[in-house]
């Protein structure tokens, strides 16, 4: 997916994504305000920034935080809620994960959340964020992921395109802990848990179209009795979505 169709598509659901309570809230986002406690000179990259909820976390404990997303209203977004919550460390660039303008070990930490599984080139967005980081610094990425099984991980991807053409691919944890490992992360820690979609609330969040929002619950009535276990749907649509977080260091 080219920058320009992930900016075109994302530009005007931009306040919706400062918004979202499934990305303005979470453990996740208090682990990583836990994991950069102590460190108030730290320099850390939100990388693919979306709404900014990691940004927000990460302010009140580090010297800086540079918010680096392709989608232009994004960032006009988190610099005006930034301001609005008192943050004054936190900057902005217009950036993809593939192709960074920072020099080399710039970061102490480079953090990332729900944001690679629209990236047009995943293994080099991970290289690049391996580039960027100092040696032994922090690296936390956090997405969801695919279910090993075919079938599953076919459902998943299908039901995300129909909602959201920018998406890319959902990996599963063994190919996230394989390519980390082959772009010179080292894994410290990790955790996986379910995260629940609303489905009228998922896809307003995109404005899907409704012929595709029709398409989406055909989708859904028809998958195998293990998919609708798997996902928990629900008749109103609703369902689980895996998640990951991957908590590293330089190899």
């Amino acid at each position: 997916m080219s920058e320009t169709h992930t900016e075109t598509h994302y530009g005007p659901r931009a306040a919706d994504y400062v918004t979202s309570l499934v990305h303005a809230t979470g453990a996740d986002l208090t682990r990583i305000a836990a994991l950069l406690g102590g460190h108030k000179g730290w320099s850390v990259l939100d990388l693919g920034a979306g709404g900014g909820h990691v940004s927000y976390a990460a302010a009140p404990h580090v010297a800086r935080v540079t918010a680096a997303d392709v989608t232009a209203p994004m960032l006009a977004t988190i610099m005006a809620e930034a301001r609005a919550r008192g943050f004054e460390n936190i900057e902005t660039i217009k950036a993809g994960a593939e192709n960074l303008p920072f020099e080399s070990g710039c970061f102490d930490a480079v953090l990332c959340r729900f944001s690679a599984h629209h990236w047009g080139d995943w293994r080099s967005g991970l290289r690049e964020a391996r580039r960027v980081l100092k040696p032994g610094g922090l690296a936390l990425f956090i997405d969801t992921t695919a279910p090993a099984a075919p079938r599953l991980d076919s459902h998943l991807q299908t039901i995300e395109l129909l909602r959201d053409p920018t998406h890319g691919r959902n990996y599963t944890i063994s190919e996230w802990i394989s390519e980390l490992a082959r772009a010179g992360f080292s894994l410290t820690a990790s955790q996986s848990w379910k995260l629940r979609m609303e489905f009228p609330v998922w896809t307003a969040r995109t404005k899907t179209p409704d012929l595709l929002v029709a398409a989406l619950r055909h989708v859904q009535a028809n998958a195998p009795d293990e998919v609708k276990t798997h996902f928990a749907i629900t008749p109103d649509g609703s369902f689980d979505l895996d998640v990951a977080l991957f908590e590293l260091t330089t190899a």
